[in-house]
């Protein structure tokens, strides 16, 4: 599903490289924990899977397509079968949990009768039945990444990508989430999850890839966050 070959990546020429020889691959169906400090390259890695920007040196494949030589009408394409789930949410606070799931349908061109369907099909996967009418500023921060993870898997993705998913939540709440991607990811769901809470990894026991300084320094199947340090 995903392969990185002899990644390289600096953002100016007078900077040192965000990403170095980095090499991967991620089969479908799998469940990966990024991990490593702050400016370690994850997000930088991401946003190249989704081809928000592509490597200035290396071959990133994602669905089997070069994302180097992917011609930009097809990347929106690419998109829909990537969910995202983000730390700061990015919902839009004064509509309602219905209307922001439903929002990721319309765009797709999906009709009112399938939102009409499957909007509560998946406020129910994420533990919120009840809270369709509820605007997303009255909700608490654990309900808004439920809505934020909901709206992400929607339309069906191949892949979850999740940035810092539980960087702001609760540890109770930090593990509702994460139980939550590890259900989507039982149905067959790729799920990516970048991270900096060591007990959820070490509980998990997932995939843990390792960057430090932009280098790949551990991968590991069934892994711990301790064992990447």
């Amino acid at each position: 599903m995903i392969e990185a070959r002899e990644i390289y990546h600096r953002y100016d020429k007078n900077s040192g490289d965000v990403l170095s020889d980095i090499n991967f691959t991620i089969n479908r169906g799998e469940f990966v924990f990024f991990v490593g400090p702050s400016g370690a390259g994850k997000t930088t890695l991401f946003k190249m899977i989704i081809q928000e920007i592509v490597p200035q040196r290396g071959l990133m494949k994602v669905f089997g397509q070069d994302l180097g030589r992917l011609p930009r009408y097809r990347v929106p394409y690419l998109r829909r079968n990537i969910g995202m789930v983000f730390q700061d949410f990015r919902l839009l606070d004064e509509r309602t949990a219905f209307d922001n799931i439903a929002f990721a349908m319309r765009v797709t061109g999906a009709s009112t009768r399938e939102i009409r369907r499957q909007v509560p099909y998946v406020l129910d996967l994420v533990g919120l039945p009840d809270k369709s009418g509820a605007r997303v500023c009255d909700l608490s921060g654990g309900e808004q990444q439920r809505i934020g993870l909901a709206r992400a898997i929607i339309n069906r993705p191949a892949m979850i990508i999740a940035d810092e998913p539980t960087g702001n939540l609760d540890p109770e709440t930090s593990y509702e989430i994460m139980n939550i991607l590890r259900t989507i990811n039982i149905r067959g769901t790729t799920v990516l999850v970048a991270t900096h809470n060591r007990e959820i990894v070490d509980r998990l026991q997932k995939r843990v890839i390792h960057l430090e300084r932009g280098r790949l320094t551990v991968d590991e199947e069934k892994g711990v966050y301790a064992g990447a340090l």
